[in-house]
């Protein structure tokens, strides 16, 4: 008789239990969005943190309530946790993923999933080897109002796809962050706002058959590109656009979707905070409708994680996405139209 231990079976929680996490990588974007919607959902629990900046694990550790900080990964992952948000540089999410994987932790991963696609396919492998669940936080995919579209999209409301255009600008200038340097990052504003894009054209459109484009610093010089914009065509039908930048002080970040039968916009889901998103519905033969709706895009993403991560299902983004997410930028990045 074959005798399966307990950490290869990943028995489910019981329904009782809250999932207790465990965080890596204390950037701002965990201070300041992760940790406060962890600390607010009722069914997981904060437990771990770790930094390489022990001083700085302390602290948010004392802010959010958390039992264990630590510079050291591997005593963190000896930490009573069951799922880890890996939120460090770019460079650190394949052995951080990898390590995880191997204790027995379900893995929630930032965005872009690796430095390249050859990573990311590795760590999709080894999470599998050690029945545990890989999620990307692709969190505009979560949004109500992107699901609306999904949804009249798959209804046929629309009609036939024809195109679909994603702008995604902000300002962000060089810096000793890590997303300027292409060793930690891989890229600039086409890993960094690029791949959500990428995700969300192939969300509407399906896979994605051909892509090609362009990079460049338009008005910040430094280690990786400013600017990024993208032409794919679709599998099946129609045709997609992304732009994105680090370099625009104000702009129209929005979706556009343009079917036979209609069409329909998506905005201020990316950058504004604290307004609504608005999605305006525009179907032949019918009024044109308006719908806002405001909405924690991280809530709802851990809500579905509790019911991955804890009955060992896959999650609603898992890391196959991430993988095809690469090797769509890195195709890009190889067919960049010349200058």
């Amino acid at each position: 008789m074959k005798i399966i231990s307990e950490r290869k079976l990943r028995l489910p929680l019981r329904k009782d239990k809250k999932l207790k996490w465990g965080v890596s990588g204390l950037g701002r974007f965990a201070e300041f969005s992760f940790l406060p919607a962890l600390t607010q959902s009722k069914k997981n629990k904060l437990i771990s943190l770790y930094s390489s900046n022990l001083g700085r694990a302390k602290n948010l550790a004392g802010l959010f309530s958390a039992d264990f900080a630590t510079d050291d990964f591997k005593k963190f992952l000896e930490s009573d946790i069951n799922a880890v948000y890996i939120a460090g540089a770019n460079i650190d999410h394949y052995s951080q993923v990898i390590e995880a994987a191997k204790a027995g932790k379900h893995i929630l991963c930032e965005k872009p999933l690796a430095v390249t696609s050859a990573q990311a396919e590795e760590m999709v492998k080894i999470c599998k080897e050690n029945n545990v669940q890989l999620a990307v936080n692709y969190l505009y995919r979560i949004n109500p109002l992107v699901k609306k579209a999904k949804e009249l999209i798959q209804k046929q409301m629309l009609g036939k796809i024809v195109s679909v255009s994603i702008s995604f600008y902000i300002d962000l200038a060089p810096s000793n962050n890590f997303r300027f340097n292409k060793e930690k990052s891989g890229g600039g504003a086409l890993r960094d706002l690029g791949t959500h894009t990428i995700d969300l054209l192939r969300y509407f459109g399906g896979e994605i058959s051909e892509i090609s484009g362009y990079t460049d610093n338009i008005v910040y010089k430094s280690d990786v590109d400013d600017f990024a914009t993208g032409l794919i065509k679709f599998q099946k039908s129609g045709y997609g656009r992304f732009t994105v930048s680090f370099n625009a002080q104000k702009a129209f970040n929005r979706i556009e979707i343009v079917g036979y039968n209609g069409c329909l916009s998506i905005e201020n889901i990316f950058v504004k905070k604290n307004s609504p998103g608005k999605l305006t519905i525009d179907l032949n033969g019918e009024a044109k409708k308006a719908f806002l709706k405001r909405a924690n895009n991280l809530q709802l993403h851990l809500k579905s994680l509790y019911h991955s991560f804890s009955t060992n299902t896959s999650p609603e983004i898992p890391g196959e996405d991430g993988l095809i997410n690469l090797q769509l930028m890195e195709k890009l990045e190889q067919n960049v139209i010349k200058k």
